[in-house]
């Protein structure tokens, strides 16, 4: 794990930890490399709740609620599902935040309109999620590399957007 995961890892955790608030993760392809990262920080276990590694589309469906038609027509790696994933983790490990990952690391599995490298981040609440897209190939360690690193800065991101004016609001 990088030293950049662990400082982003640790940020994340004061933002928690202060607030009192739980995290959880659903990850496709990055199959646990972002719990991971959240759990390096020691304490974690005081706002860390658990990750689903939802890497087929019926793990997504019956764990994460992920709709059928969605996956059907627009298939796993897209924003749509990516947000749904997010609400889907809120919702299964009874969390005010989720991460999420979908997309194709490579080095198969793109196609014309999703190449390989194509990953949906997202991140947030039952009320408001942030999503990115990631399109650069490096080849599979790379790209979950990249991934992981990704989904800690978008969502200590939303964590300033959503945590920060709520804190200035109160003073």
């Amino acid at each position: 794990m990088s030293l950049e995961n662990k400082i982003l890892s640790k940020e994340i955790q004061q933002f928690l930890y202060d607030n009192g608030k739980t995290l959880g993760t659903a990850e496709s392809c990055t199959g646990g490399r972002i719990a991971e990262s959240i759990i390096a920080v020691p304490g974690a276990s005081n706002y860390f709740k658990g990750g689903i590694i939802s890497y087929t589309d019926d793990v997504k469906e019956t764990l994460l609620k992920v709709d059928r038609q969605t996956l059907e027509e627009k298939t796993a790696v897209c924003e749509e599902v990516a947000i749904q994933m997010v609400k889907g983790a809120c919702d299964a490990l009874n969390v005010d935040f989720a991460i999420s990952a979908t997309g194709f690391a490579g080095p198969g599995g793109g196609t014309a309109s999703i190449p390989v490298g194509t990953i949906w981040l997202a991140c947030g609440s039952k009320d408001y999620v942030k999503t990115i897209k990631l399109t650069e190939n490096e080849g599979r360690d790379i790209n979950l590399a990249v991934a992981t690193t990704t989904a800690l800065k978008l969502f200590l991101e939303y964590l300033n957007e959503v945590i920060i004016p709520v804190e200035e609001e109160e003073n």
